[in-house]
């Protein structure tokens, strides 16, 4: 129920992005030659389309990551949910500044560690980005 909670709320917008971008992809130049070249319709919206489509949508997944986390801990409190976001919670509630300030710090190195994992996956997925 937790992780139900926490992916239906972000699924509608990720649906929404992609399904913009991909008609946007659509039209584009090179999807109508390689329609002209006979390439058969699946494998252009797989292999050619959706390969560009999903470049915006990967960055503001990265984006999103640090909301996912913030939505975990009302997501735990609300379900009782044991957990770091739960622990955050109750150090939180107790005044417990050690425990508040760690659990921040990892939950910061979490959300560059997703950061920098979304820029490789982007510079992968594109390859007019370089590093």
């Amino acid at each position: 129920m937790p992780s139900l909670t926490l992916g239906i709320l972000l699924s509608g917008v990720f649906e929404r992005m992609v399904r913009v971008n991909l008609k946007q992809t659509l039209k584009a130049d090179y999807v109508e030659a390689a329609r002209a070249r006979g390439i058969p319709e699946p494998r252009i919206v797989v292999a050619h389309a959706l390969k560009n489509a999903l470049i915006p949508v990967i960055t503001v997944l990265g984006l999103t990551f640090a909301s996912l986390l913030g939505g975990a801990i009302l997501t735990e409190v609300t379900f009782s949910w044991p957990g770091l976001a739960n622990r955050l919670y109750a150090a939180i509630s107790l005044r417990d500044y050690p425990v508040v300030q760690g659990i921040m710090v990892f939950f910061s190195v979490i959300v560059a560690l997703a950061s920098i994992a979304i820029d490789i996956l982007n510079a992968y997925i594109d390859p007019r980005i370089r590093y």
